[in-house]
């Protein structure tokens, strides 16, 4: 699998990390994995972190940033992270390039 980046986070995604920091009172960075497992074969993985580790590629997100570690980051290249906010829910999203199907969930894929 070849790697194209850049992966870009949208301006939602930045506002969501800002509004979560003031809620928390401290700044939460979002790590996004990719898990093997899921409908569709991998998975997302969405959590907050407050440090990247040495090895993560770090996306700045306004006054936050997203994390990649470098095992999920060959599946994400060229993605776009996201966060929606629409009638069914609201939740962090990924525009990937390199899925060719998904479930309907929007969190599993295949390469």
């Amino acid at each position: 699998m070849s790697l194209t980046l850049p992966i870009t986070v949208t301006e939602s995604c930045a506002a969501r990390l800002a509004a979560i920091a003031k809620a928390e009172g401290a700044r939460k960075n979002l790590r996004v994995a990719v898990l093997g497992g899921g409908c569709s074969g991998f998975s997302y993985e969405f959590t907050l972190e407050d440090e990247a580790a040495d090895d993560d590629l770090v996306l700045p997100a306004g006054e936050a940033a997203v994390l990649i570690d470098p095992v999920s980051l060959p599946f994400l290249s060229g993605s776009r992270i996201d966060f929606k906010n629409e009638l069914i829910g609201a939740r962090f999203a990924i525009d990937n390039p390199n899925a060719t199907s998904s479930c309907g969930c929007g969190t599993s894929f295949s390469i």
